[in-house]
């Protein structure tokens, strides 16, 4: 193997550890939010980013980048938390072709209840990924990362 298929492989390692990482986190979560308070992560996440927003409103194009989700899962997404009354749609005055999505007054709370437990399982499974060996230099990174901010 050259150098540069050493540097290939060190970039592949690190990525397949990110990835598991990153799977254990996802189904932690989807696990708590889930029986606690019946959303999944992905449904968390539009709550999430919509509790951010001055207003509490995002562009439909916004969120799915939010999100990571393609604007037709988006809209399938939003239609679901629309129709539990957590979000609602609202036209844009400016641009007709514009739609925003904002969290309702019952969204704003079930966000408010999931947050804590979302960071609770979120701590939990950091805590138990640190001590495995091979996740333990991400965990350390994203820790690191996380006090510069």
């Amino acid at each position: 193997m050259g150098i540069s298929d050493d540097a290939v492989e060190i970039r592949a390692r690190g990525w397949r550890t990110l990835a598991a990482l990153h799977g254990l986190i996802d189904a932690e979560l989807e696990r708590a939010l889930g029986e606690a308070v019946g959303l999944s992560v992905v449904e968390y996440t539009v709550l999430d980013a919509l509790s951010r927003q001055d207003g509490w409103h995002m562009r439909m194009q916004q969120l799915a980048r939010a999100t990571a989700l393609s604007p037709s899962a988006t809209t399938r997404l939003v239609t679901r938390l629309e129709d539990r009354g957590l979000l609602t749609r609202i036209l844009c005055a400016d641009d007709r072709r514009g739609i925003y999505t904002e969290l309702t007054a019952a969204g704003q709370a079930l966000y408010e209840k999931a947050h804590p437990i979302h960071d609770d399982a979120l701590e939990r499974t950091l805590g138990d990924a640190v001590t495995q060996p091979e996740l333990a230099p991400v965990v350390h990174a994203l820790q690191s990362a996380a006090v510069g901010v």
